[in-house]
């Protein structure tokens, strides 16, 4: 894709989605960083529903309230076993959460995604989250060609302007949400079909 049409999806997304905010209730880096987690295979409706129960919280909250609890509450989130795992465990390990990629990722269960989201969201870093929605409509946009939400990362930090990484990785969350859903994208009403490889590959 040129850059030219990049940038018309960037201002494309921007009038759709102003000042776009993260859909995951937290008040604090701790918090966020649980909700993320959780997050993996599940909706934000879910993951703020099962947190109303849990937060306010903080490693010694969790480390607290025992892995047995915390799977319980947080069941509705599925994969239940291995997120209540990951999170009581890394609960035991920190007193505050790390602000650099090295340090979050060597936490357990905390992947790139979550940490580029605790980064960019919280600490204001430059990062560019990349979860399914994300790489599933770069690729269909025709931005990158790559094959895992890794490389689209590192791809999209090389054509997007550092300026609108925070913005953006939400905007394009919300358009998969909303318009180029996996399985049914609603391409006849999408704005940004002027744009799109993908709508080409389907005519």
């Amino acid at each position: 894709m040129s850059t030219r049409g990049t940038e018309n999806i960037i201002k494309t997304l921007a009038s759709l989605y102003p000042n776009p905010k993260p859909t995951l209730n937290r008040n604090s880096p701790f918090e966020c960083l649980i909700a993320v987690m959780l997050s993996a295979q599940c909706t934000d409706k879910t993951v703020n529903k099962v947190t109303s129960q849990l937060f306010p919280a903080t490693p010694e909250k969790i480390h607290a309230l025992g892995r047995a609890k915390l799977a319980e509450i947080i069941k509705p989130c599925g994969l239940f076993n291995s997120k209540s795992k990951n999170i009581y465990e890394t609960a035991k390990l920190i007193k505050q959460v790390p602000d650099t990629l090295e340090e979050l990722t060597a936490l357990p269960g905390v992947g790139e995604k979550t940490a580029e989201v605790v980064l960019a969201q919280i600490f204001k870093k430059p990062a560019f989250p990349v979860d399914t929605h994300i790489h599933r409509i770069a690729n269909r946009l025709g931005i990158c060609k790559t094959k895992t939400p890794s490389q689209t990362s590192k791809c999209l930090k090389q054509k997007i302007p550092q300026k609108h990484w925070h913005d953006l990785h939400i905007q394009i969350i919300f358009h998969g949400r909303d318009t180029c859903q996996s399985r049914k994208p609603k391409c006849p009403q999408c704005k940004l079909r002027p744009y799109c490889g993908y709508i080409h590959k389907i005519s």
